[in-house]
């Protein structure tokens, strides 16, 4: 796979590896050139998002996204997906907070009706009503299902709490009440708005030389109009820590949300933060969190916390789920687990063994082709150079206790946390 032959280059230089490509039209991208497999993994995205959805639509860039392959040109959503099996060409779309992304595979003998189809998706999608209506039904039920889904319902409540009257307190997919009212218009203003030269980036893998590259980007992406129309979205911190707030739902176990703010990815101590946070609660079966709310209490299932980092917010959040009527001991397991390593810190053989496991698993994000574009585009996204990919590991494994503690007094501060259940927690 072509993950394996950057693998071999790691240790040397990830960086090294990638072109930066310059099309005639001035379209740039990342290329990771390798001819081991037949294969041609496209990753793009627009800065942007579902943060830019217009007030009152929630979920109009989800259901743009759902829609730009759905009929492209002279054809019609049927025509288009055949067109898209008869060569085998996997080409999908999706938005998230902060950016509208494409995916694009294909073996590389069929590259040129692949950018052919995706350049037709990209500029001309028909966005027809019949194709509105049916994604739009599509994304309606499983609105629905989520309903009464305690995980969404925990998370909607934490997203609410967090961020009021924010972008990023909006639902990505859209509100069941609402999505009804979002019309074509919207999403032919959405697009314009959102699909442009400026934001996007793009990273490719597999089997194509640059020159080439640059000839299908153009083809692709040199008729979008040069700048994006973007609404300025401001930095916020997260609200309502220090409270918590239930969804009533009838089931027999309540599935808890917690966190509070945290460090931006620009932050000196960002780095420390993810090795204090992997500590604590990511670092799956050996975290503090594991082992004191599963393992030794038998609390749940599963429990975790990670860094989650937006364009222009910051949050330490975590989940579990447990009995309702053990939901108050879970809740205090886990504040006593997260004051202890503020207060405390991290030990060296504790921090080393983090260390490790965060510097060796990197390479896992690097074993196919299709990882490697999405990691390659997410950077970029994210407002990285193409330096990162060296200088990721380098970071965490500079991180000493001294830093972890200082990292984890800031992350965590006094334990006090933004809490939502979705349940019947007894006594919370």
């Amino acid at each position: 796979m072509s993950g394996q032959v950057l693998e071999r280059a790691a240790r040397a230089s990830r960086a090294s590896r990638v072109q930066v490509v310059r099309s005639p039209g001035g379209i740039e991208a990342w290329l990771v050139e390798d001819y081991a497999v037949p294969l041609l993994a496209v990753h793009f995205g627009w800065k942007g998002g579902a943060a830019q959805d217009p007030p009152g639509k929630p979920g109009t860039a989800t259901l743009l996204a759902g829609l730009i392959d759905e009929g492209a040109g002279d054809l019609d959503s049927q025509a288009f997906q055949q067109a898209l099996d008869d060569h085998a060409i996997e080409l999908s779309f999706s938005a998230d907070r902060d950016a509208l992304q494409g995916r694009l595979k294909t073996l590389s003998r069929h590259a040129g009706r692949a950018f052919e189809l995706t350049a037709l998706a990209v500029n001309v999608a028909r966005l027809d009503p019949e194709a509105v209506d049916r994604v739009r039904g599509q994304i309606a039920a499983s609105l629905r299902f989520e309903t009464n889904d305690p995980e969404h319902a925990a998370a909607k409540l934490f997203r609410t709490h967090s961020y009021p009257g924010h972008p990023y307190g909006r639902p990505v997919k859209g509100d069941l009440d609402l999505i009804a009212t979002i019309t074509r218009d919207d999403l032919v203003a959405i697009r314009t708005r959102l699909l442009a030269r400026d934001n996007l980036k793009i990273a490719v893998v597999g089997a194509i030389d640059a020159e080439t590259l640059g000839r299908e980007l153009d083809r692709v992406f040199a008729r979008l109009p040069a700048r994006a129309d973007l609404a300025p979205v401001p930095v916020v911190t997260m609200s309502n820590v220090g409270t918590r707030h239930i969804r009533t739902i009838e089931l027999p176990q309540s599935t808890i949300r917690f966190g509070r703010q945290g460090l931006m990815r620009d932050d000196p101590d960002h780095a420390a933060a993810i090795v204090a946070n992997h500590c604590l609660g990511a670092g799956a079966f050996t975290s503090r969190l594991y082992k004191e709310v599963r393992e030794k209490r038998g609390l749940c299932y599963s429990v975790y916390s990670q860094n989650s980092e937006l364009d222009r917010a910051a949050m330490f959040v975590g989940a579990t789920s447990t009995k309702n009527e053990r939901a108050v001991e879970a809740v205090e397991t886990i504040r006593g687990e997260i004051d202890r390593l503020a207060a405390e810190g991290i030990g060296e053989e504790e921090l080393t063994k983090a260390k490790q496991y965060l510097v060796g698993s990197y390479d896992l994000r690097f074993d196919t082709s299709r990882k490697i574009a999405g990691q390659l585009v997410g950077l970029q996204l994210d407002g990285y150079g193409v330096e990162r990919l060296d200088s990721r590991n380098a970071l965490i494994e500079a991180v000493g206790v001294e830093d972890a503690a200082r990292a984890a007094k800031r992350m965590l501060g006094d334990g006090s946390l933004l809490i939502t259940v979705a349940g019947k927690p007894v006594g919370l």
